[in-house]
């Protein structure tokens, strides 16, 4: 066996896919020759991807497919043969069709459970490595997830070919040998390019071993990780050198790192002027329009110096590429003190009536409908979690406002920041500026919530605007399509209810939106629908937090309003699973459940001592009698793990009740006596859960 190198050498790949390309490329091309049964079992792949390639190194790859024993299914034998044995026009035409020459006394007859089948028993031969690859290059690139093919023509002026981008050099090496196959008009050869200004002409790869060294000594790193570690300890570097620590989100990261074949850091500055704007925009301007790394100073404040990830080791240190970048960064802070300065001049209130000309949606109405809704709502909010009322309303009609500014009309990231620090500037209440910011959180899975009773009130009452009218106008969410993030935003109710102990209940929420939503014409009332949507989710968040299905089952099936109790609940139920007693009791009292549903009428809980007339049924009145008000002692006062341990000496009681009582006595005074003792374990035993499913 010999190690397998190919790559497709093209122009500059876009740089938000090439990790997925790269990835892609290397699995389908590893998946198709491992079903050809080219590779070994320890063989291994490694991924190459880079601005201006796509490569793919495999170990221990066969010259030629082993053969293989196979059989085909012909035609039932009572079709395929005749009365003497012969083979009919039929089988005789199936076999040619499949290229079969061979005596019918040599097919094997098996039966499918239905009938004899004719069956043919064959060796298929191995296919050579270039034959093998062509078809497995087909299959990795007609399976690639391109974003938007490009159509190119070749050298030749006719051939015309399609693919992300257009491929100038395709490698093939088996060994220090070219594999002989054609790709996108291009003949496999040996040669690629290097470095666009650092190597000169086209490079020899001698041996598939040496992809990495050759591109490494034409100035390219090919691999997509070697790069990403290589520009995060040049920025480190650099920033240590500068006194400060980079600013490196991921995605940022890895765009640079797919814009770079040999990544070169250099360090610029821009006016200490420019710091008097947010720094969120002088963060997201460097960002999105320059790929730039922000720095932050031991105190964590902005610099004004940024590091840059550049592809060109200059001769002069870098000089000139860190003057040429602080010209062009300097007209874009410029552009973002402009929109600050001149957004200022205009307070957050003068620009409410401004929403009358935003659509919010066709039948939903404009954003300034819309924010008289939350402001009515967030007041509401306000009054049931023991928020300041007038400041969530004042945040929520400001909440909206900055959409109207020309900063945030430039980078809408920024809506809700920059209305924070225009509401500061206005002169508003602090809690009501920070509610304007936080009103969005949490805008994603492990955001951060917000941190002030206003701003709980806003975020509240925009999430819940939006559940309600969108599900009011038929846009639910389905399986497949959740255009209006309707999911995040439930998971961010549920959990603003059980983080932060609001003493609300989803349902009281739910209605007040309702209220503030009713008056929209043509919206119909589906909170039904949306409380069992809040369900689902509230289901699936609670699994992602590590408790089982039956867990989650057990606690919701009693639908508690309190949604900042379920984590004492679940812990709860988690304990008592482990215990000893748990699956008994769990079982009884799906038994209990089981008696009391097929009871005719409502069941009371008053029990007449007096008819206890069995043993085990007096023994299990005593031994509620004495466990009964501990239990509920240790239930109010929240203590729901130990009130379900409580439990726990029950378990005999029950046990020999079941086994020496008959519940449905002849004696109806009996029989209703037994059914109330059944009904009161039933309730003490499900106050915390409903623990027959646990069963």
């Amino acid at each position: 066996m010999t190690n397998l190198l190919i790559e497709l050498q093209t122009e500059e790949l876009p740089p938000k896919a090439l990790q997925k390309l790269s990835a892609a490329f290397a699995e389908g091309l590893t998946r198709a020759l491992g079903d050809a049964h080219f590779l070994a079992a320890d063989s291994r792949t490694t991924a190459y991807g880079a601005p201006r390639r796509l490569g793919v190194h495999i170990t221990d790859v066969l010259p030629k497919s082993p053969e293989e024993a196979f059989e085909k299914k012909l035609v039932p034998a009572r079709i395929g043969l005749t009365e003497s044995g012969e083979a009919t026009p039929a089988l005789s035409k199936k076999m040619a069709s499949l290229g079969i020459s061979c005596p019918v006394s040599e097919l094997k007859r098996v039966n499918d459970g239905k009938q004899d089948q004719l069956v043919y028993e064959g060796i298929r031969p191995g296919v050579e490595l270039a034959e093998g690859l062509r078809a497995a290059l087909e299959s990795a690139v007609k399976h690639l997830p391109i974003p938007k093919v490009m159509t190119y023509q070749l050298a030749d002026g006719e051939t015309t070919v399609s693919f992300v981008r257009p491929v100038r050099h395709l490698c093939a090496l088996y060994g220090a040998d070219v594999v002989p196959v054609k790709l996108f008009g291009l003949e496999s050869g040996r040669e690629t390019q290097g470095h666009r200004f650092h190597s000169q002409g086209l490079v020899e790869i001698p041996t598939a071993d040496d992809y990495e060294r050759v591109l490494r000594a034409a100035h390219v790193e090919p691999s997509f990780a070697a790069r990403r570690e290589k520009i995060v300890e040049l920025l480190k570097q650099h920033a240590r050198q500068a006194g400060g620590t980079p600013i490196m989100p991921e995605d940022l990261l890895d765009e640079v790192t797919a814009l770079t074949e040999w990544p070169v850091v250099y360090e610029s500055t821009f006016e200490e002027e420019f710091l008097q704007v947010p720094e969120e925009c002088l963060i997201l301007t460097m960002q999105l329009n320059q790929k730039y790394f922000a720095l932050r100073d031991a105190d964590g404040r902005l610099m004004n110096r940024f590091l840059l990830v550049s592809q060109l080791e200059a001769k002069d240190g870098g000089k000139a590429i860190s003057h040429g970048n602080a010209r062009v960064v300097r007209a874009r802070l410029a552009d973002a003190k402009f929109f600050y300065d001149q957004d200022r001049q205009h307070s957050l209130e003068s620009r409410v009536d401004g929403l009358r000309h935003v659509v919010y949606h066709n039948k939903l109405g404009s954003q300034y409908e819309r924010m008289l809704r939350i402001e009515k709502l967030a007041g509401e909010v306000a009054e049931m979690i023991g928020a300041d009322r007038s400041h969530a309303e004042r945040a929520a009609r400001l909440a909206k406002a900055d959409l109207r500014t020309l900063m945030v009309g430039e980078f809408p990231e920024l809506q809700g920041i920059m209305g924070e620090y225009y509401a500061q500037h206005d002169g508003e209440p602090a809690d009501v500026a920070l509610a304007i910011r936080e009103h969005y959180q949490p805008r994603y899975a492990g955001d951060a919530l917000p941190s002030t009773p206003v701003s709980l009130a806003c975020a509240l009452a925009d999430k819940l605007e939006t559940l309600v009218g969108l599900f009011g106008i038929g846009q639910m969410p389905t399986g497949e399509k959740d255009p209006y993030a309707l999911r995040r935003h439930a998971l961010g109710v549920l959990r603003m209810l059980m983080e932060k102990k609001l003493p609300s209940t989803l349902r009281m929420l739910v209605d007040a939106a309702w209220s503030a939503e009713s008056g929209i014409a043509g919206i119909e009332d589906r909170r039904a629908e949306l409380l069992e949507f809040f369900g689902d989710r509230l289901r699936v968040m609670l699994r992602d937090k590590g408790y089982s299905a039956q867990e989650v089952d057990a606690v919701l099936a009693l639908h508690p309003e309190k949604l900042d109790e379920l984590p004492e609940r679940l812990a709860a139920v988690r304990a008592f699973s482990a215990l000893p007693a748990a699956a008994a009791l769990a079982a009884a009292n799906k038994r209990i459940g089981n008696i009391l549903k097929k009871v005719d009428g409502e069941v009371s809980t008053d029990v007449d001592e007096a008819l206890l007339n069995e043993q085990s049924e007096k023994a299990l009145w005593a031994a509620m009698l004495v466990i009964e008000p501990q239990s509920m002692a240790l239930f109010e006062s929240g203590r729901y793990e130990a009130m379900l341990v409580s439990l726990a000496a029950l378990r005999e009681p029950v046990d020999r009740f079941f086994e020496d009582v008959m519940v449905n006595a002849e004696d109806p005074a009996l029989r209703r006596n037994r059914q109330s003792l059944l009904k009161r374990l039933f309730i003490l035993m499900n106050r915390v859960a409903e623990i027959s499913r646990l069963a």
